[in-house]
């Protein structure tokens, strides 16, 4: 039944509009040829006759349950357990509960390893895998897992996407038969929202990290990319190589990953560092490491001192096969976690401490790899020419090959130096919400204060296009320092505290994760308040004659720039622009440096 529908839509000769596959068996039934594979976790899945068999497990993985049976299914297995509870810990943008289970068999103080599945809805292995395991450790004997942590585990974090379930969604994944929508009931990808903090599903997580501080955070996704015969892939902040803190993403390298792996390969399945590709048409082209911002959950958890996992299972591979491998993860995980806590805890506590003077803002891709996977397992394919497209398009045949795969880093394009504090007026009350929300120290100060700060000048701001509920804007910045009298009432953040970085993340206006790049103050792009033409000549003509730098910029650019020399609105906009005492707010950042 595969051939007529890839002839259809290969628009091979001699195809028809009969030829091809009815709609209702898309897009499954084109994907590439699964890879065979039997593995030791296949003797995780219990008899269909368990009173505990999870819904996946009943329908042998091919659909996967909606939150209320996941709920009910939960609050059934924690009637019947005494380590297990089921808790609300916040509700979506359309009211539904937030839940997290926590597996605990008591004591104060006990660290816990943190997991959350279905950020995207669609990538789903993460809620059934954790059901196995929830069941595992209740009613088969696993609880030996609990001995040192406790697990908190939240099944379905982007509730509301789940909800939207489509055979359309997530085409590229190789099951369930349906699944969840990326974004939340805004279309907030809820994984580009740690930083700007709009959703509120990511402010009730914030909330709970900052409430549990767990020793290890883990964050369960399903791949997109290129085939290849990995099926379990994970990885850190800036793949651990350009992680922000030190300490943690040494243990992560050091222990989480060879320990993880070593489980994984133990139980049959074929795990490697996330292999994030340069370019999906070209494998060999390489795969891409490089440091991550706050707005992930990886780059949150590394700003904010907390060894973080991104789990990437492998898209093409069946469900079945990547729920199995989750599993493995998750519970080696909680094992090492349970042996190495004393030491997570220090390598925490040494990453807090720390006071980097400088923070690395903008990268490029690096000319030359960083280092090689000698042996890759890739997939071969082959190209056809796309009737939809009019290009040749990929056909992976599912023949395994292996090539010597080029890692590519990053090369650093600009670092800045971090002030001793930013100050914040108090009109900006979403930014300080914000700071109050990430739990970052500021003070308040009482009366007026007269002190030498560093002002930002915006120039040739952009507005980019629209992404999870905000229009980004890019910009370049001039800096310069100005006695400024700074009302009672203003914030002021000090760079020493634990969360140095991050506010530095948050406040510097280069930084690619920043409140300005991510547009939230947009009065800086209203134009200064304008005169009648008869008034505004005549002062564009006395700041000639008396400010021959402002002269001399004016000259060069009437030579350079015919257009704008036979504007003359443009010209006087541009002359109105560099008056004195302008405007408070053009294109000036709202929030003022220390040095």
């Amino acid at each position: 039944m595969l051939l007529p529908v890839i002839a259809a839509l290969c628009g091979a000769q001699g195809a028809t509009a009969q030829d091809a596959e009815p709609l209702a068996t898309l897009p499954a039934a084109i994907l590439p040829p699964a890879l065979p594979w039997s593995g030791a976790s296949e003797q995780l899945i219990v008899e269909k006759s368990d009173p505990w068999i999870t819904p996946a497990e009943r329908s042998d993985f091919a659909t996967t349950p909606r939150y209320d049976e996941t709920r009910a299914w939960l609050e059934r297995l924690a009637a019947a357990s005494p380590l297990i509870t089921v808790e609300r810990f916040g509700r979506t943008g359309e009211g539904r509960d937030l839940l997290m289970v926590r597996a605990s068999k008591g004591g104060a103080g006990k660290p816990v390893v943190l997991v959350q599945a279905g950020i995207h809805a669609g990538e789903i292995d993460g809620k059934d895998a954790g059901l196995m395991l929830l069941r595992d450790i209740a009613q088969r004997g696993k609880d030996g897992l609990l001995d040192q942590v406790d697990l908190v585990f939240v099944p379905i974090y982007n509730i509301d996407g789940h909800e939207r379930m489509s055979r359309w969604n997530f085409p590229a994944l190789r099951g369930p038969f349906e699944k969840g929508y990326v974004g939340n009931a805004r279309n907030i990808n809820l994984n580009r929202d740690y930083a700007k903090a709009d959703a509120p599903e990511t402010r009730a997580m914030i909330a709970l990290l900052q409430r549990l501080d767990p020793i290890l955070y883990i964050d369960c996704h399903v791949s997109d990319g290129f085939d290849m015969q990995y099926d379990v892939t994970f990885t850190y902040a800036g793949w651990g190589r350009y992680a922000y803190h030190r300490a943690t993403a040494d243990w992560l390298m050091g222990r989480f990953g060879p320990q993880v792996t070593a489980a994984l390969d133990q139980a049959g399945h074929v795990p490697t560092i996330y292999p994030s590709p340069v370019d999906t048409r070209d494998p060999a082209k390489g795969i891409r490491q490089a440091p991550e911002g706050p707005r992930y959950s990886t780059g949150y958890g590394d700003f904010i001192g907390v060894p973080t996992v991104l789990v990437e299972n492998h898209m093409l591979k069946p469900y079945r096969q990547r729920v199995l491998g989750t599993y493995v993860l998750l519970e080696a995980a909680l094992k090492l976690a349970g042996e190495d806590k004393d030491s997570i805890i220090a390598a925490k506590a040494r990453d807090r401490a720390s006071r980097p003077a400088t923070m690395l803002a903008r990268w490029k891709m690096a000319t030359q790899p960083v280092d090689w996977i000698e042996n890759f397992k890739g997939v071969a394919f082959t190209t056809y020419r796309s009737a939809a497209t009019g290009r040749l398009e990929q056909r992976w045949t599912g023949k395994p090959i292996q090539f010597r795969m080029p890692i590519i880093g990053q090369e650093p394009v600009e670092t800045v130096t971090l002030p001793k504090a930013w100050w914040i007026p108090p009109a900006q009350t979403d930014v300080i919400d914000r700071l109050r929300l990430h739990n970052i120290r500021f003070e308040t100060i009482a009366p007026p204060r007269t002190l030498m700060l560093d002002q930002v000048h915006v120039h040739e701001p952009a507005l980019q296009r629209a992404q999870d509920g905000r229009l980004p804007l890019k910009a370049r910045f001039t800096h310069e320092n100005r006695t400024q009298t700074m009302p009672a009432g203003t914030i002021r953040v000090p760079s020493d505290q634990p969360l140095g970085l991050l506010a530095a993340a948050l406040l510097e206006p280069e930084a690619p994760d920043s409140f300005l790049a991510w547009g939230f103050f947009p009065e800086m792009l209203s134009p200064s308040p304008g005169a009648e033409d008869f008034v505004r000549a005549p002062l564009a003509e006395a700041l000639l004659a008396r400010d021959a730098s402002v002269r001399q910029a004016f000259e060069a650019k009437l030579a350079a720039d015919p257009a704008f020399a036979a504007d003359p609105d443009a010209r006087l906009d541009w002359l109105t622009d560099r008056l004195p005492d302008r405007s408070p707010f053009h294109h000036l950042y709202p929030i003022r440096r220390e040095p």
